[in-house]
């Protein structure tokens, strides 16, 4: 695989993963606000950005199964550990949302 078309590849988990994180921080200062409807539209906004970084990386995945593999590089692991901390920075905004809702009720 080249360079450009991993390029097309890593860039788009950077930047989808990169969303989710910063609406998932977003969604936890709208919850301590005590704005739950945006706080969930957030995290619904976040879950689509990961969903798109999952398929980018479903495909390679798919590419890689099938001896078409990527070159890995710096930026190739930077893009995956992107992506494994917005996941989990996604789940703790969720419990932190469910957390604000109880102390302010």
């Amino acid at each position: 695989m080249n360079e450009e078309l991993a390029m097309e590849i890593i860039m788009p988990i950077i930047l989808h993963a990169g969303n989710a994180k910063s609406l998932s921080m977003e969604a936890i200062q709208m919850a301590k606000k005590g704005k739950f409807e945006d706080a969930e539209k957030a995290i619904s906004d976040a879950s689509d950005a990961l969903n798109e970084a999952h398929h980018v990386q479903t495909d390679l995945l798919q590419k890689e199964a099938g001896g078409k593999g990527i070159i890995l590089s710096l930026l190739m692991v930077h893009a995956q550990d992107h992506l494994m901390t917005s996941i989990a920075v996604k789940d703790l905004a969720n419990e932190m949302i469910d957390m604000y809702k109880v102390v302010k009720k």
